[in-house]
């Protein structure tokens, strides 16, 4: 797949092609239809498959995010719209200059002479342009052709959505935030210098800053963790959160990967929560403390063993 950040690179072979066009945030099964069904377009036309969207994410330009909110940061969203089989990404920048466009500059300028679009592929809710005041008729009455998926439901007549996944994930309801997102989430970062304390305890853990992506119930979950550039998952009992017996200022992810010795600092680990074992607790004491992790450490082999 050709990534694009500049329409100014666009290659001539991938115009006239068939467009998904969309946020994308999560790349949900309600998103992968949107992109089965621009595939399909595709093939059938003989044009190239291509994918539109915008960095950052549109929301943190209009709203002050209260707390992280993305489900895809920007690397891991790139990786499953991948697995789409598109030709080409056109991952545009989104800052207020961009954000003043009219409807007809964007059709103009973006669809019709930067990516030469022949066929545009929405949700029947898309809206774009200044004040949003662009929508599917727009898009048709400018000539193009457009394709509008409704919502797609799962077998609960629930609506795939970002919104619904973010609300599954911040309850620690990873297997239903799974089922969702059709695909195991996970959060990705470098292994950085802690306090020790886990080491200290008996329990030594690998620290991640949990960055910019969504912050799932606190809590300590069984989860799988793989280390840069091996295809071992491993599992590991991991906190994450802000450890009230020790108050840290911004909640952490500290992973203890079971039966494992080794340097980690400086590589980047991918962590898998499976399950939420247990909200954060502040003990009477240390000794209860090491009691609790020896507990969850035992939770969590018993329960990734099988």
């Amino acid at each position: 797949m050709q990534i694009y950040t500049n329409l100014g690179d666009f290659a001539e072979q991938y115009r006239n092609g068939v467009i998904a066009v969309g946020n994308f945030d999560g790349v949900h099964r309600g998103h992968q239809a949107l992109l089965g069904k621009a595939k399909s377009l595709s093939e059938e036309s003989g044009s190239p498959f291509g994918i539109l969207t915008f960095e950052p994410h549109p929301r943190t330009l209009f709203q002050a995010p209260s707390e992280p909110f993305r489900i895809t940061p920007f690397l891991i969203k790139r990786e499953r719209l991948e697995k789409s089989g598109a030709d080409f990404l056109a991952e545009l920048p989104f800052n207020r200059d961009f954000a003043q466009h009219s409807a007809q500059n964007f059709i103009d300028t973006v669809l019709k002479n930067g990516l030469g679009a022949k066929h545009i592929v929405v949700g029947e809710d898309f809206h774009f342009g200044q004040n949003r005041a662009g929508n599917i008729e727009t898009l048709k009455d400018a000539g193009l052709t457009v394709t509008a998926l409704h919502d797609i439901n799962n077998d609960k007549d629930q609506k795939f959505s970002a919104s619904r996944i973010r609300s599954l994930l911040r309850r620690g309801l990873i297997k239903e935030g799974n089922d969702m997102l059709g695909w195991e989430w996970e959060i990705r970062g470098e292994v950085i210098h802690g306090d020790k304390r886990g080491r200290e305890l008996g329990y030594p853990t690998a620290n991640m800053k949990l960055g910019d992506v969504l912050h799932p119930a606190f809590g300590i979950y069984a989860t799988l963790v793989q280390i840069e550039n091996e295809g071992t998952w491993r599992p590991a009992a991991t906190n994450i959160g802000i450890r009230p017996m020790f108050e840290t200022a911004t909640p952490l992810l500290e992973a203890h990967l079971i039966d494992f010795e080794g340097d980690l600092y400086g590589k980047t680990l991918r962590v898998k929560p499976v399950r939420h074992l247990r909200g954060e607790a502040r003990f009477d004491s240390l000794d209860a403390l090491i009691e609790q992790m020896g507990k969850d450490t035992a939770k969590t082999r018993e329960l990734l063993a099988s």
